[in-house]
């Protein structure tokens, strides 16, 4: 490995003084580093030619910005947490040098393939927003707003019309952001799969229901759904109007995540949701 780039959240000391810091400890050992903060859309400043990974010097949210910029580059990203545990943000400070002298210097580390999704919107026929997320895409009401009715296709063929306060089309890298929230199945990261869910259906049969990849989700706006807003991965979004027309599917590019050598996915959902061992000291 020759070149690293390495992002930061931007505006955090923490982050920027443990940037810099790995910045030296680089150039110390004749790699070339490039430190960068990390951008609001639409103001990506490119990577230098031949970057052989990123860096990113922050948390979950700084992982989702870097991933919607650069994740179609394919190149592998390794998130720092400077904070809490995070879920994409695997490795801590205090893991990061033994962790690039141990795994990443040598290429001794595992990457996931994780999958992405490619947000349309439409307005009167003609493309308005195109955008690839990571988490989720969500049609959300406003504060005062009506019930939403949303009428959904998968693939062309017509599945219902939701009446909800809106819907979240996720990734399963996304089960554990919002769709968690709002009721959704915990999905392992790596799977090829989408989640199709309701927030807070008016109809009690509406469940989540998870589809494969390949598949096409349509989404109109109905003439009484007022007040609407589309949402990606939490951080960038459109207000909506009636007649919107909205298509996610499969991105045709995945994030390159570096896997903790340290921790599995279970361990880091056992942490961050407060599950219980009381069942593995039993088995001990």
């Amino acid at each position: 490995m020759k070149r690293v780039a390495i992002i930061t959240k931007k505006h955090k000391k923490d982050a920027w003084e443990a940037g810099r810091a790995l910045h030296a400890w680089f150039q110390e050992r004749g790699l070339e580093a490039v430190s960068m903060e990390n951008e609001p859309d639409p103001q990506v400043t490119p990577l230098p030619p031949g970057t052989e990974l990123i860096v990113v010097m922050g948390g979950d949210g700084t992982i989702l910005s870097v991933a919607r910029h650069y994740a179609q580059l394919a190149i592998p990203i390794l998130g720092v947490n400077v904070g809490g545990l995070g879920f994409l943000t695997e490795i801590s400070l205090d893991e990061l040098y033994p962790c690039m002298e141990a795994h990443v210097l040598p290429g001794k580390f595992e990457v996931e393939e994780r999958l992405m999704l490619t947000t349309t919107l439409y307005r009167e026929g003609e493309l308005a927003w195109e955008e690839h997320v990571l988490n989720d895409a969500v049609i959300n009401k406003g504060a005062l707003a009506r019930i939403a009715e949303l009428t959904t296709w998968i693939d062309g063929e017509y599945l219902t019309t939701y009446r909800a306060d809106g819907l979240i089309i996720a990734t399963p890298t996304g089960s554990t952001a919002y769709t968690l929230s709002a009721g959704g199945p915990i999905v392992s990261p790596t799977l090829r799969h989408v989640i199709l869910l309701p927030i807070c259906p008016h109809t009690l049969s509406n469940r989540p229901i998870i589809l494969p990849e390949t598949v096409t989700v349509a989404v109109t706006l109905d003439e009484k759904s007022q007040d609407l807003y589309l949402t990606l991965d939490g951080q960038v979004g459109r207000p909506l109007k009636f007649g919107d027309h909205m298509e996610v599917r499969a991105c045709p590019h995945n994030l390159k995540l570096v896997k903790s050598p340290y921790r599995s996915h279970f361990e880091v959902l056992r942490t961050k949701l407060g599950w219980g061992e009381v069942g593995m000291r039993r088995r001990e």
